[in-house]
């Protein structure tokens, strides 16, 4: 038998394990079938032929005698010591060819996209990417020339892209390259996995039915709602943001102070808009892991919309159905459901990745409603290459993104300044069109210095004067001063932290409502997660010094629903300790310095622009791009990118943190079941998600020495913990000395 081959010259792309081969999948076919389903993705954004192409010459390695007798050894009992050597590669043979065929521009992004489909986007030169970068495996193509003459002429002898690039060339190469591993994994899983395709390929609801959905849900809700001063203005805000709606082209900012129901009135703006302007779908983007489930639950909670929101992030719903929990986790792959929650972290890191299993989803970003939930939290030292990133997107790829705040910065171009912002928006739109007298409107706290202002104020100090409210919340900076001040206070004082795990600090946020409501005094000592969309309702607050951004989003835990006779009151005190260093520390200093020239409004629409202006300015252009991500992708015209050594320095999160399961609730139990049924363990890890902390690497580490944690068996890289002592009800994790907890860097949450 010929193994290469049959008798009329079929090619085989895939195989199945005890198929017989003409129940393969042919070659030439898995080629077609990804061409047109890449040229459909990238005809979205005007680059069809691009796609078209790239699919076509993707696999054309598979040609190869080589790869052709793998296949059939892989599914006989026949032994090959070539085989057994390593994987055949059959990537780099569509780049050659594009190399010999085509102008050097085309051929360098056919190359990029094929010959980067399975390992990645690499770099053009070797410095970074060493013997996988482009210009040396381009050098390699011995033997090309005798595969191409295997290879059908029809195949081969295409019409080259004639789309011109739009904008960015290594933006639309990523873009492309999206649309190509997409592609490339849908026809490959349609073959291999008809079972996981075809719930895949189940039917979401469209956009337009769940505007009507949505309308429907407003209605009841207030018609419902108290007729408050409060709901009146945010009834308001609704209106305005669906008039806006019916803008298009534009970036749009939507500013509304904290309280003011931005959540859901953005969520009608994206409807609007999207059926409107015939945008695909709905992606919203939020700074905190924390609340990335609530916000998806506020859009579940409409009637219809249970099925059509996906979150992707490490927290996976727990479904009755596994066949709808087993769909979540598909969308999550190439986000082509109607609505994706999704982090900050995973928004952007995708945009600068090379990894095809993060890239696959960006184009389905092209034609969306793009969110960005607390725009103000867009992280500072990577500033410009967000922008950047968003600016690209909006022009070119038909994003209509809304940037939504309490504390708006300013992202357009910076000329009056000592430094440029060259990646700044142009303009913006803003939607609501009196922000200044909103604020004025929905004022319901003072921001007061704290009498002992400008110097620091003692713990004990600070504990004493607490204690005279009956109910009362401060926040500090660092999860070890709210272990300090925690223990100076009363009990009965409620401590919140991210060293608590998440059904832990869920009971504990439940706890505090259920007292609020009740009017049972309550003292809370928390570090800033319980800034961050969690809807509680204090009469006074205390708040460590910090960004203006910090002490606003403090202020909307005050008087939240404007209930008290008289406004609710936000003291900023300087802490004791040493505020975190690094971004945290400028943007302290910063609001200090505009803190002392706007003491009678803190937190007005000019004085939020000045802090801004001021944090910019201290961080300098080199300071908002601090990895020189920009750099490495150069606007010109050579094509000589860098993706894997941006991909390797976009990190929004530097230090690397290692989750432990904790003993607390119902985890030793979860524990026990995943022990006795280790095949039902994909369910039971998900359940476990809510009993996780996560650690800085050297604490986790240094725990581990300790024998305080331990891995689990039989699941590497999970970690369990083995001490008792060292996860408590009141403070959650814990050295077991009761001594505090070290943390190194001086974590905020």
């Amino acid at each position: 038998m010929n193994v290469m081959k049959s008798a009329d010259n079929v090619f085989y792309a895939h195989s199945k394990e005890g198929a017989p081969v003409e129940k393969w999948q042919k070659l030439e076919t898995h080629l077609k079938n990804v061409a047109g389903l890449a040229g459909e993705f990238a005809d979205v954004f005007g680059a069809r032929q691009w796609g078209y192409v790239a699919g076509l010459w993707h696999d054309l390695g598979k040609y190869s005698e080589l790869f052709q007798r793998k296949l059939i050894r892989e599914n006989t009992n026949e032994a090959s010591e070539e085989i057994s050597q390593g994987k055949v590669n059959h990537s780099s043979a569509g780049g050659w060819y594009a190399m010999q065929k085509l102008p050097r521009g085309h051929a360098l992004v056919l190359s990029y996209l094929i010959m980067g489909h399975h390992a990645g986007l690499t770099d053009y030169h070797s410095e970074y990417a060493g013997n996988a970068s482009l210009e040396k495996r381009m050098r390699e193509s011995e033997g090309v020339n005798l595969l191409l003459k295997r290879i059908p002429d029809h195949i081969l002898n295409i019409d080259p892209p004639r789309e011109l690039i739009r904008g960015d060339a290594s933006f639309w190469i990523r873009m492309l390259y999206s649309c190509l591993v997409d592609a490339d994994y849908l026809d490959t899983e349609s073959f291999m996995d008809e079972d996981r395709f075809g719930v895949r390929s189940k039917e979401y609801p469209e956009l337009k039915q769940l505007e009507t959905l949505f309308n429907r849900f407003m209605e009841t809700l207030g018609n419902n709602a108290q007729k408050t001063p409060v709901n009146k203005i945010r009834n308001d805000i609704l209106k305005q943001c669906l008039n806006a709606a019916e803008q298009s082209r534009r970036i749009f900012s939507l500013t509304v102070p904290t309280g003011g129901g931005k959540t859901l009135s953005s969520m009608a703006f994206a409807l609007r808009h999207a059926v409107k302007h015939n945008k695909r779908r709905i992606i919203y983007v939020i700074p905190y892991t924390s609340i990335i489930e609530q916000t998806a639950d506020v859009f579940r909670a409409i009637p219809g919309f249970e099925h059509a929101v996906i979150e992707h992030h490490s927290n996976l719903r727990d479904d009755e159905d596994e066949r709808d929990s087993l769909r979540d986790r598909l969308a999550a792959e190439n986000w082509d459901a109607p609505v994706i929650v999704t982090t900050t972290v995973q928004f952007f890191e995708s945009l600068y990745s090379n990894r095809s299993s993060r890239c696959r989803k960006l184009h389905n970003i092209a034609e969306s409603v793009v969110i960005f939930d607390e725009a103000q939290c867009l992280p500072p030292e990577y500033l410009m290459p967000v922008v950047f990133a968003v600016r690209e997107l909006h022009l070119y790829y038909g994003v209509t993104p809304v940037l939504c705040t309490a504390t708006q910065p300013e992202f357009g171009i910076r000329k009056n300044l000592d430094f440029q912002f060259k990646e700044g928006f142009e303009a913006t739109c803003e939607i609501i069109q009196d922000t200044v007298s909103l604020y004025d409107k929905l004022k319901r706290v003072d921001i007061e210095l704290h009498k002992s202002w400008p110097d620091p104020m003692s713990w004990e100090d600070l504990a004493s004067e607490l204690v005279q409210h009956e109910t009362v919340l401060c926040i500090v900076n660092r999860r070890d001063d709210c272990r300090d001040l925690y223990r100076l206070m009363p009990v009965g004082t409620i401590h919140l932290s991210a060293l608590m795990c998440g059904e832990h600090r869920s009971k504990v946020i439940r706890e505090i409502k259920q007292r609020l409501k009740a009017g049972i005094p309550t003292k809370v000592i928390s570090t800033q997660l319980v800034e961050a969309g969690v809807d509680i309702d204090f009469p006074v607050v205390y708040r460590a010094l910090a960004g203006l951004d910090s002490i606003a989003q403090a202020a909307g835990r005050c008087n939240r629903e404007g209930l008290l006779p008289h406004y609710g009151k936000t003291v900023v005190y300087i802490p004791s300790s040493q505020i975190p260093r690094g971004h945290l520390a400028q943007a302290a200093d910063a609001g200090k310095e505009v803190i002392a020239r706007h003491a009678d409004n803190p937190l007005s629409p000019g004085a939020i622009r000045e802090f801004f202006d001021q944090l910019y300015w201290m961080k300098g252009d080199e300071g908002l791009d601090r990895k020189g991500i920009l750099k490495l992708l150069p606007h010109d015209k050579t094509l000589e990118y860098a993706f894997r050594a941006a991909a390797a320095v976009f990190r929004l999160i530097d230090e690397k943190y290692l989750p432990v399961i904790v003993q607390y609730g119902e985890s030793v139990k979860l524990l026990e079941e995943l022990s006795q049924n280790p095949w039902n363990a994909r369910k039971i890890l998900r359940k476990l998600q809510r009993y996780v902390i996560n650690l800085p690497e050297r604490v986790h580490r240094d725990m581990q020495h300790a024998g305080h944690i331990s891995e689990l068996k039989g699941f590497e890289g999970i970690y369990i913990q083995e001490t008792t002592g060292i996860y408590r009800e009141d403070i959650g994790f814990c050295q077991p000395s009761d001594q505090g907890f070290l943390d190194p860097d001086g974590l905020i949450i």
